[in-house]
């Protein structure tokens, strides 16, 4: 199984087309960005003033003796530090909050994406890999968008304004510094190389080290009780060792970049003085000086940010993976011009949904070698209650994933009341379906939202009354805050049964047309699964249920069973039917139920 990790891009060279996509998002704050623009040109012009003002109050007050106008002159450079503090006020704000808004529209589509996809793409992808994305990643991109763009500007506006200014004053003096301008970008091109390898190098790494944690986190339990912690120690330690070389590395080759062309920049001025000593007098040889060391500046900086660019890149390149992945199970424009799509249902258009279901010549694969099921043929009435057994890996998991449309048949079809599921949306399915998981997953919040994620429009007493058909009151009431109680993150301070429960209590308050059972029971004791049992049992009526089952106990009632072996149906019929057969269903039967007997007589 394959990760977008392991996509490698360290030998690709800067992407425009990149670049292209990330300047929309850029130019979607046009109003911002004209005022970006206009603040740095201004600043740019002060920068440029400033040593001609320099130059004519040593004209005047120094070479020829006159001292009038001096109050002028004083109030000149008040108004130039005035000008100066308002630019900089400006651009700081308003670069900050393009940062903001940047950071919000890279998030916010991420996230929209990601609800978008289907399971197919978090099977293939590493949970570190998409925490990176829309963590690190996202803030590293907004911060050169914003902050690098006021430094372009400032750069690219001081280099013209400073090479026109010294051409006008002393053209001979404006070649010299024209034609160290090459060297300085030349010198620079194979640091540039180096940082954007180095920091796609640290990106991946990063990548690694959040999986490293998250793993970390939610196997706390696994690690502790088979003794892993130095094990998982030294993993973490390899990645992190390796990306405080690859830092280090980045870092290194960043760091020589300034001192490198702010060396250049002096040879400049050595060479500039001798000539400037020749021909121009000693104030404008003040100022072709002062402004060849600002015109380093501006160069040094643009420098740093294409560096910077560069090593955004490689954030950039991730996060726009990301958002532009597109589902591999997706409706079709004509069905969202009807039904809506996830974010924007038409619910006025969705018909009634009966309950028929029907596999037709479904054959599925995750790969080309791993076939799971090769010809499945199933038809189930609405109302019917269908029992899964089989061995681990048989393909009973595919089938419900395949009927939820989590992934779809790689050919074949299956229909929903006589119709291509994929002819409607997936919303109107999802809508319709009840889906109780084995380890069911609950939301940092009180157990009253958890419930009522059934039905969001669903009233207290609807919440309270789908948790006491399910029995799961008899804890709740146990809790200080009763309903307000928070489960913490993934249900974290309740047990895995009163999980079970309250995900019990949310597929009855959704009513669901279609209701998936999937080892629903499988963390319940026995005392509480002979009374769930009843309420499973009332719930199935009237509606099409799928049950994937280890404990019999809990299918001995449905209507139909089917034994899956190696992705095909191998028995069918009721429990009765299949015990009489005396084979696969038999076995399982046997070794459950009789072994739990004697069992029993043992105490």
């Amino acid at each position: 199984m394959n990760s977008y990790e392991d996509i490698d891009y360290k030998n690709e060279k800067i992407k425009i087309n990149i670049w292209k996509k990330i300047a929309k998002m850029v130019l979607k704050k046009k109003g911002k960005v004209i005022i970006l623009v206009v603040t740095m040109f201004i600043l740019a012009f002060l920068d440029i003033m400033t040593p001609i003002v320099n130059k004519l109050s040593i004209d005047k007050f120094f070479q020829r003796r006159e001292f009038d106008g001096i109050i002028g002159y004083a109030l000149l450079y008040i108004g130039l530090a005035v000008a100066f503090m308002i630019c900089i006020w400006v651009f700081i704000n308003v670069a900050g909050k393009v940062e903001v808004e940047i950071g919000y529209e890279v998030r916010k589509d991420a996230f929209i994406k990601l609800q978008e996809l289907p399971f197919s793409y978090y099977d293939k992808t590493a949970a570190g890999w998409i925490i990176a994305r829309v963590t690190s990643d996202s803030r590293k991109l907004a911060d050169i968008l914003s902050w690098g763009i006021v430094d372009i500007l400032w750069g690219l506006f001081s280099m013209i304004g400073i090479l026109i200014a010294i051409f006008i004053y002393q053209w001979q003096l404006g070649l010299i510094v024209l034609g160290i301008t090459p060297l300085l970008y030349l010198s620079s091109a194979y640091f540039h190389k180096k940082i954007l390898a180095s920091y796609r190098d640290v990106r991946k790494t990063n990548s690694q080290i959040t999986a490293s944690y998250n793993e970390g986190m939610m196997g706390s339990k696994t690690t502790k009780t088979l003794v892993l912690e130095d094990v998982r120690y030294q993993e973490f330690e390899g990645f992190a060792k390796t990306m405080k070389h690859q830092s280090i590395r980045a870092i290194t080759y960043s760091s020589l970049i300034l001192p490198i062309l702010l060396f250049i920049g002096y040879l400049g001025v050595a060479v500039i003085l001798p000539v400037g000593v020749a021909i121009a007098s000693v104030t404008l040889l003040y100022l072709v000086i002062s402004y060849t060391i600002n015109y380093f500046e501006p160069v040094a900086q643009i420098a740093r940010v294409l560096a910077d660019f560069q090593q955004a890149q490689a954030s950039a390149e991730r996060i726009l993976m990301l958002i532009e992945t597109t589902p591999e199970i997706k409706d079709t424009k004509e069905i969202e011009a009807i039904y809506g799509d996830l974010f924007h249902p038409k619910k006025e258009n969705w018909e009634p949904l009966k309950g028929d279901v029907e596999f037709d010549h479904v054959r599925f694969s995750y790969t080309e070698q791993e076939v799971v099921l090769k010809d499945f043929n199933l038809k189930v009435k609405a109302g019917t209650s269908v029992a899964l057994v089989g061995t681990t890996g048989s393909g009973k998991s595919t089938i419900i994933n395949l009927l939820c449309r989590f992934y779809e048949p790689t050919t074949g079809t299956i229909k929903i009341d006589g119709r291509d599921y994929k002819k409607r949306s997936i919303g109107w399915l999802h809508h319709n379906l009840g889906y109780v998981l084995q380890t069911p997953h609950l939301f940092n919040g009180t157990i009253m939202e958890n419930i009522r994620y059934g039905r969001l429009d669903a009233t207290d007493e609807e919440v309270i009354a789908a948790a006491k058909a399910v029995y799961a009151d008899e804890f709740i009431e146990n809790f200080d805050e009763k309903y307000q109680t928070n489960v913490g993150e993934g249900g974290g301070k309740l047990s895995v049964g009163q999980r079970q429960l309250l995900s019990f209590a949310r597929a009855i308050l959704a009513d669901p047309k279609i209701l998936i059972l999937d080892e629903a029971t499988s963390s319940i004791d026995t005392e509480t699964e002979h009374n769930i049992q009843e309420v499973i049992n009332k719930i199935l009526i009237g509606r099409t249920s799928f049950i994937v089952a280890h404990r019999l106990s809990t299918i001995i009632n449905a209507d139909i069973i089917l034994v899956i072996k190696n992705g095909e149906i191998i028995e069918q019929g009721t429990h009765r039917e299949l015990l009489t057969l005396e084979k696969e269903y038999y076995q399982l039967y046997k070794n459950q139920f009789i072994n739990e007997k004697i069992e029993k007589t043992k105490y």
